[in-house]
């Protein structure tokens, strides 16, 4: 099953790097962050211009060590509040950033940057982490390596280059793979962090690792189409992602592409069975496989007489639920994704997702959308959906 990045500008570099506080009795708190900003502006600059003598001079080189391999097109940090601590201070900084060629609108990350002064006054950083209950940036994990595809970007901390390369070669599979399907009207790139295990995957998303555990990789992004979202990340789970075969991870990078392409249709009205069901036939197209190799848990269900009686809640697809009943949600939407296709035909089966998502609100979009799109009804649409799922999941005799 399946499931950020950065930006930068600024200014020229200066020859001066690091500012002397004003007077000898302490600053006021404005006054300190000002001079906080001005230092950090320096600092990008410097990491912009890829000077890493200047960018030495304003504190710990760790991250500009990590940072070098990326493509960055901006960089700019916004101090939001520093608290002084004797002779050293904390900063509260919103950073975006912006991935050249990838982004088109910077990404935001919080984060907290530790600073101590010299004898003469002058500030300098020690160090720069996420802040308190934001996730890492996968800088954060390690230098980061970059793999650039024809259609994709692969950034890791724990694959060799090597590695990283057998992700781009899918990715960019993926890719057309997509487009031919749900048309050109997106960026046509991707996006993928590897980062080295289990544990950073779940630092680069905010959430405890447990509930990431065989999960092979999520997307993230702003649902809601407003259109002045970055390019979604496709964030990988290394661990489970190792042990699919080819197929599986193909069809995972293929999934999760496709979420990145409908991200601007897929709204708070679209329901998880449409839009995993949907990522899981464009997933599975051309593949070869059946229902019943596709959906194993859902087959199951049925041959022992426990067929489902309603389409999966988006409760059902929680991350946190047993593993097969999480399947069971995504085997179930695949299928309905599948029978709209195969009744209705693929322009509809598009027409629908996009009605879906193009209503004000989660209540009556499905319905409005069945009946103005397919010409049917909710209950209908269900019960032949109930009756395919047994139809193509029953073994024959």
């Amino acid at each position: 099953m399946a499931g950020r990045r950065r930006a930068w500008s600024i200014g020229a570099v200066g020859l001066v790097l690091l500012l002397p506080l004003a007077g000898c009795g302490g600053t006021p708190a404005d006054s300190t962050r000002t001079e906080v900003q001005h230092l950090l502006d320096r600092r990008s600059a410097a990491l912009l211009h890829h000077d890493e003598t200047a960018y030495g001079a304003t504190g710990a080189r760790t991250e500009y060590t990590r940072l070098r391999a990326l493509p960055l097109a901006s960089w700019r940090y916004r101090v939001t509040e520093v608290h002084r601590t004797g002779s050293g201070a904390t900063a509260d900084a919103d950073l975006s950033y912006r991935v050249a060629g990838y982004d088109r609108a910077p990404v935001d990350a919080r984060r907290t940057l530790t600073l101590r002064r010299t004898a003469d006054g002058r500030w300098y950083v020690t160090a720069d982490r996420a802040a308190r209950d934001a996730g890492q940036q996968l800088w954060d994990q390690g230098a980061v390596t970059a793999v650039k595809g024809a259609h994709s970007l692969v950034l890791g901390t724990g694959p060799t280059t090597a590695g990283l390369r057998g992700y781009a070669r899918l990715a960019d599979r993926a890719v057309p793979a997509v487009s031919r399907v749900w048309g050109a009207g997106w960026a046509r790139h991707v996006v993928v962090l590897v980062p080295r295990s289990l544990d950073g995957m779940a630092g680069l998303l905010g959430s405890p690792a447990a509930n990431y555990r065989g999960i092979a990789a999520v997307t993230t992004g702003e649902a809601g189409g407003s259109g002045q979202a970055p390019a979604d990340r496709v964030v990988v789970n290394p661990e489970a992602y190792a042990i699919l075969g080819d197929l599986g991870k193909q069809v995972v990078l293929t999934h999760e592409t496709t979420h990145v392409a409908t991200r601007a249709q897929t709204t708070a009205a679209t329901p998880l069975w449409l839009s995993e069901g949907f990522a899981d036939w464009i997933g599975y197209l051309g593949t070869g496989r059946t229902p019943t190799e596709a959906a194993p848990e859902l087959t199951r269900a049925v041959q022992d007489g426990h067929a489902p009686t309603a389409l999966p809640t988006d409760k059902d697809f929680g991350f946190t639920s047993a593993p097969a009943e999480l399947a069971r949600a995504y085997e179930g939407g695949w299928l309905a994704c599948r029978m709209i296709a195969e009744r209705w035909g693929t322009a509809r089966l598009d027409a629908f997702y996009r009605a879906v998502g193009a209503h004000q609100q989660r209540a009556g979009a499905v319905e409005e959308a069945l009946k103005k799109v397919l010409g049917t009804t909710t209950e209908a649409f269900t019960e032949q959906w109930r009756e395919y799922v047994r139809e193509q999941l029953t073994p024959t005799e």
